[in-house]
């Protein structure tokens, strides 16, 4: 078990000070956001110069989370995600990251089910295909207020891409949220088809409330409607041993001191999973 400090957690930070934090907090990981490497990069940092932090710090990067609208398909649209895919798996290598998570928004909301799925497929299958050479995998996550925002639905398409470096990410809220996947369905997983998890509460929106997870997701472990301990107990009777991560989607607790938030997304998490 690898535990990690997702870059949401600190939102506003920058990716030198969530590698100290992390390590001063506790924790072997951090799981990234291309924003906040990009940032870094764009104003005189180098890969280089951030890998001699990981070392200084012993923080692996972990994921880089996200490459978010896979489902984009229009031909300019679909270049365009080509040519994120290839920059952020450079990143990848660069950091000596094993993971990319790749999500749809809410781009493809409006096909048939039909052609969702098979836009779908096609571009994870082509993503897949651009990180293989590199070993570098892809944690699918599916988004509570999409269309795809079921587990079983992820691993029927990774099934059908018959490629070995795509799987998923568990991420409590997301799952209890968009109301298509049980614990029970968690627990029945292959554990080499789960490639990160993402420990974090909130609710799903109330009827004639908009989605927006600033407000849906703005709670504390213990403080929403997620049943953290029914999902950790399922992940864990997969057999399940890799990168745990909190993810404190949370306004009101971004308002705390960056190392105090880092330092409770540590202990919070460690009351339900040892």
């Amino acid at each position: 078990m690898k535990l990690s400090l997702h870059g949401v957690s600190v939102w506003y930070s920058n990716a030198v000070t969530q590698l100290r934090i992390a390590h001063e907090t506790g924790f072997s990981g951090l799981e990234i956001l291309p924003e906040h490497l990009y940032r870094y990069l764009e104003n005189g940092g180098s890969y280089a110069a951030y890998r001699d932090l990981m070392a200084k710090y012993s923080v692996d990067i972990t994921c880089i989370n996200a490459l978010k609208r896979i489902g984009r398909h229009e031909p300019e649209a679909r270049a365009e995600l080509l040519r994120e895919a290839k920059k952020i798996c450079q990143a990848a290598v660069e950091l000596r990251c094993p993971v990319v998570q790749i999500m749809a928004l809410t781009e493809l909301d409006h096909l048939s089910a039909a052609e969702r799925d098979a836009i779908l497929l096609e571009n994870i299958s082509a993503i897949a295909d651009i990180g293989a050479p590199h070993g570098i995998k892809f944690q699918i996550e599916v988004v509570a207020f999409t269309a795809f925002n079921s587990l079983q639905h992820a691993l029927d398409l990774i099934k059908q891409s018959g490629k070995d470096n795509l799987g998923v990410v568990v991420d409590f809220w997301h799952l209890h949220a968009g109301g298509g996947t049980t614990p029970d369905e968690v627990a029945r997983m292959d554990k080499e088809l789960i490639y990160g998890v993402h420990f974090c509460d909130g609710r799903a929106a109330k009827p004639g409330e908009a989605w927006d997870e600033w407000v849906q997701r703005d709670y504390a472990p213990g403080e929403g409607d997620v049943d953290i301990a029914a999902w950790v107990a399922a992940v864990k009777a997969t057999g399940y041993d890799g990168v745990w991560s909190p993810e404190l989607l949370s306004p009101q607790n971004w308002e705390d001191d960056l190392w105090d938030i880092s330092r409770h997304c540590y202990e919070d998490m460690n009351k339900y999973i040892h």
